[in-house]
């Protein structure tokens, strides 16, 4: 009778040991901690050859370490260094950028997305509080809001539109 009794409480552990991963869709914030996604990382530091004599402080100068970090992303993405030098817009995209920016461009674009997906995310998740087992909160604020990459696949080749493959569906 034991056997059973232990089985049972065992399976019941691991079930509900494998609730508890929230990943990385879990929106709320969980402290006051950096922002991860604005550290950069550098090249190594590096001794100077003699410590008596230092160069003077350029405060917001550049980094002696990482004189140039953005275009070494830049290069490291496959990009040109010398593509942040040009003000202007290359050719080829010149007709993207005109009809992006035909209803004008709002200088403070971020910050009202932001704004309104934080009133969003509220409106959406005044129910969603109310909770008894961990949820995905993402995917329960964001629902109605999601495409279904399989019948959309679906709907552009029944379009006659012609699309790359994609994994069948379950997979």
């Amino acid at each position: 009778m034991r056997t059973p009794l232990g089985m049972i409480a065992l399976i019941a552990a691991v079930a509900v040991a494998g609730c508890s991963d929230k990943g990385l869709k879990d929106i709320r914030s969980t402290g006051d901690g950096p922002d991860e996604f604005a550290v950069m990382p550098v090249k190594p530091l590096t001794a100077p050859k003699d410590y008596a004599v230092l160069p003077a402080p350029t405060p917001g100068g550049a980094n002696l370490t990482d004189p140039n970090p953005t275009a070494d992303a830049v290069v490291a993405l496959g990009g040109r260094a010398s593509a942040l030098e040009d003000t202007g817009v290359p050719s080829s995209d010149s007709a993207l950028v005109a009809a992006t920016s035909r209803y004008g461009v709002p200088a403070n674009t971020r910050t009202a997305l932001a704004q309104e997906d934080a009133e969003f995310r509220k409106k959406q998740g005044r129910w969603t509080r109310i909770k008894l087992f961990p949820v995905d909160r993402y995917e329960q604020v964001y629902r109605k809001e999601s495409l279904d990459p399989y019948q959309q696949t679906d709907q552009f080749r029944n379009s006659g539109f012609g699309t790359s493959s994609s994994p069948p569906a379950g997979e």
